[in-house]
């Protein structure tokens, strides 16, 4: 494989733009309901859902998610747990939690108006080099290079770089590259065709050469190393952890719930408290309710794996004869009927819809 370090030449602009464009006007996906009335908030919001995130799997949340915040406006007047409510699914919470925080300062700062320059935007929560690139090229039709996972494995087949791209070094060169092949005109074109070449033909595996416009001068494709670039991620062995989680209801059919703290995983979701062991559930138990003894039934263990750790989540129910007030803010006792308003973990979703608890519910 070659060094990062090696010497790039670079292909012909106008030849490179020719075969991007010409590709994007004949074979471009644009439909997506981003493209629809497009402007900054548009492409902002299909932005974050899609960092981490397939296309396809985006587009119903998206859809949802602009019924119900047509604009930034909106989104900035909305309660927190509205906005997870949608984004639960998704995973990544941060970005939820991000994306309102980012709506709340553009309507307050820049009166709903997006500001319309790389620098600008990354200094919002949320909104890296590429994302924001993203922005300035889809709504403002501005020059800004973009270097997306799509855009770096086209980059990284066509010159054959080596490394994973993840690497600093390496990230550079494609960074690099990409600011050489982007267009002054055209951008948003420019930018969607690159992405969709990425997502649609120069896929991770079984990439379509056959209809790839840049396959003439594809360095990958002559050598037939396609499989080889780019380079995948050094693999580490996820440690796995085991939590317990209570399902506590009342004589009202309520069900316990805990809110989470803002900040780490699930940060500002709603979820069923949460234990290391069943020594420290029992000590809960007799804390908030004064009850030394409490009949719990196990219920099937769920797998969940995060981005560093697998986790396995064993949960407990129980019933209590009585309400009783709850002493933290955290704690709430949350109807069956209001559980479709909250946002959830997609465990714990998974878990609130097992039949054993709807029965008792």
């Amino acid at each position: 494989m070659k060094k990062t370090a090696m010497k790039i030449t670079h292909l012909p602009t106008p030849w490179f733009h020719q075969q991007i464009l010409a590709w994007y006007d004949q074979q471009g996906r644009h439909t997506l309901p981003w493209k629809k009335a497009i402007n900054a908030y548009r492409v902002w919001v299909s932005e974050i859902m899609l960092q981490q995130t397939q296309v396809s799997t985006v587009i119903p949340y998206f859809k949802r998610f602009m019924k119900t915040f047509p604009n930034v406006k909106t989104l900035a007047k909305a309660p927190l747990d509205d906005v997870l409510h949608l984004w639960a699914g998704l995973g990544y919470y941060a970005r939820g939690r991000n994306l309102h925080k980012t709506a709340q300062m553009i309507h307050q700062q820049y009166q709903d108006k997006f500001p319309s320059t790389v620098e600008a935007l990354m200094e919002l929560p949320g909104i890296g080099r590429s994302t924001a690139g993203a922005i300035v090229a889809q709504a403002f039709n501005l020059r800004a290079p973009i270097c997306d996972g799509n855009v770096k494995r086209v980059l990284s087949r066509l010159h054959c770089i080596g490394g994973w791209p993840g690497q600093k070094e390496v990230e550079a060169i494609l960074w690099e590259l990409a600011n050489h092949y982007t267009p002054s005109e055209r951008v948003a074109d420019y930018t969607q065709a690159m992405m969709d070449i990425g997502a649609t033909l120069c896929t991770r595996s079984s990439p379509n050469c056959s209809a790839c416009p840049l396959q003439k001068r594809c360095q990958a494709y002559a050598e037939d190393k396609q499989h080889i670039y780019p380079q995948k991620k050094p693999q580490k062995t996820l440690p796995s952890r085991q939590t317990l989680m209570l399902c506590l209801l009342n004589k009202n059919k309520e069900i316990l719930l805990q809110q989470r703290p803002q900040k780490g995983i699930w940060g500002g979701l709603w979820s069923l408290p949460q234990f290391d062991d069943k020594e420290t559930l029992t000590a809960f138990i007799q804390q908030h309710f004064g009850l030394k003894r409490l009949t719990l039934s196990p219920l099937v263990e769920i797998q969940h794996t995060f981005t560093h750790f697998h986790l396995t989540i064993t949960p407990w129910q129980g019933k209590i004869s009585k309400s009783t007030a709850l002493q933290t803010e955290d704690l709430h006792w949350v109807d069956a009927k209001a559980l479709k308003k909250l946002g959830f973990p997609a465990p714990v979703k998974k878990l609130l819809r097992y039949d054993m608890i709807a029965e008792n519910m």
